[in-house]
This record gives C-alpha cells, sequence and structure tokens, in this order.
C-alpha cells in the first residue's frame, strides 16, 4: 500500500496552534469567532472553515493536572466509509487520489449528498457543513502543495517535529520507532488506528484522555442506510465498485 500519510507525534505538541493558524491562511479561510468558554482550546470545535484544530484537554492524575494536545483533522481513511456513502448518491463527489491517497470533497456535488449520512460514517466524526451553502468540507491534505512536491502547510509550520509528513512506509516506519522510544517512559503509548487511516497519532495515554475520537468511534465501514441503499440497488452498488 503506497502513498502519503502524516505522523503526528502528540509527545512533541506544544498546542502552538500554528499548524491550526497555517491551515487556515493557506486555505484562505476566514476567522472563526471564538470566545472564552474555560479552555486553552479555540473555536470550540472543528468548523466549514476550520479544517485542523489543536484540541487542548486537562485531567488529574495522581494528584498531578496533566494536560494533551491533539491537532485534530481528517485522517484520510485507508477505506473511507463517507465515500461509501457519497458514491451512493453521486459519483465523484468525494475521490481517492490514487497518488497520494488523499480523500478529497468536491463542495458543490457534496449538496447532492446527505449530510447526516455522511458525517455518521465518519467514524472520527470529522465533516463539517455550511448551513447558508449545503457544502462540506474538511482538510484536503493540502493536496496542491503535495502534488507541487511541498510539504502540507500545518507540517511546514510545526517547529517541535510534531507533525511529519512523507511516504506510507516510511512514516510508519517512523512511528513504530518514536513508540518505542516513548514506552520507555510512557508504558501506555500507543498509535492510534496505524493501519486504517493515513493520519498516525502518537499518544502517551489512553487515547480517550486527549479526545473522545481520537480512535474510531466504531469500526470503519459502509453505514447502515448505505448498505440498504445498496442492497436495493445492485446495479449502482457495482458500478461504484467498478
Amino acid at each position: 500500500m503506497g502513498g502519503k500519510s502524516f505522523f503526528i507525534d502528540t509527545s512533541r505538541c506544544t498546542a502552538c496552534r500554528g499548524c491550526q493558524i497555517a491551515c487556515k491562511e493557506w486555505h484562505g479561510l476566514p476567522a472563526t469567532p471564538t470566545k472564552q468558554w474555560g479552555s486553552h482550546q479555540n473555536p470550540k470545535d472543528l468548523n466549514f472553515y476550520t479544517y485542523k484544530l489543536v484540541r487542548f484537554s486537562e485531567h488529574e492524575k495522581r494528584g498531578k493536572l496533566v494536560w494533551y494536545f491533539f491537532p485534530d483533522q481528517c485522517r484520510h481513511c485507508i477505506e473511507p466509509p463517507c465515500k461509501d456513502v457519497a458514491d451512493g448518491y453521486v459519483k465523484g463527489a468525494i475521490v481517492k487520489d490514487s497518488e497520494t491517497g488523499a480523500i478529497i470533497y468536491n463542495l458543490e456535488l457534496m449538496k447532492k449528498v446527505p449530510f447526516d449520512e455522511v458525517r455518521e460514517a465518519c467514524p472520527y466524526n470529522i465533516p463539517r457543513q455550511d448551513e447558508k451553502t449545503g457544502m462540506v468540507a474538511k482538510c484536503d491534505m493540502c493536496i496542491d502543495r503535495v502534488k507541487a512536491g511541498l510539504l502540507p502547510m500545518c507540517v511546514k509550520t510545526c517547529p517541535t517535529g510534531a507533525m511529519n509528513f512523507g511516504e506510507r512506509d516510511e512514516m510508519l516506519a517512523l512511528a513504530q520507532k518514536r513508540l518505542a522510544e516513548v514506552k520507555r517512559k510512557f508504558p501506555n503509548a500507543q498509535l492510534c488506528d496505524p493501519e486504517d487511516v493515513r493520519v498516525i497519532y502518537l499518544v502517551l495515554d489512553n487515547p480517550k484522555l486527549y479526545h473522545k475520537f481520537a480512535i474510531a468511534s466504531v469500526t470503519p465501514g459502509i453505514t447502515r442506510k448505505a448498505a440498504l441503499r445498496k442492497l436495493l440497488n445492485p446495479v449502482g452498488f457495482l458500478q461504484t465498485l467498478g
């Protein structure tokens, strides 16, 4: 299996949010109004204009306050369930780039795909919709930069080495090497769903302490609605396979 992958080492993330800002700047996305809500994290969640969000959570462990940082984004699943849903409605609304493996949304065509099904299919709770236009958006792996031989903007901007990007086999090897290193001090360290996604996170503790959807909320696959639709329309199902 080729293509590209990210390796995100949360042990090196300082929550500077440089990646979050760089993503917005490169994509020309407007600022999202924020407010004090009792957390370093802002905005409060991903939205149509925020593809990347550094999540912040704090927990008390053995009488000490522990902070966890998690640069959340689309995982670019190896077998994207959102694409299974979209293919049942509009071919080409979601495509997998053959060279990189990036999962790309066509903003106009996505208007014709029920957003609730797309959102329900994603095991990482990523897609977000603009209620005014009906468009759906997420991280696109900076596909324009990658095709030009450049790093994704979030990786280019990261000052600590938390964000890494390259050939998938190289990123998996780097992730395993780094995991072995940090396990000496953090025995609960693990990689999050490395075989299923192209955005591989290293966390030092239980992934749920970082974010509810740090690991897949459900087993990646098509939704019940999508499966039923394909059952009722076997010709269309075979066409999606072809």
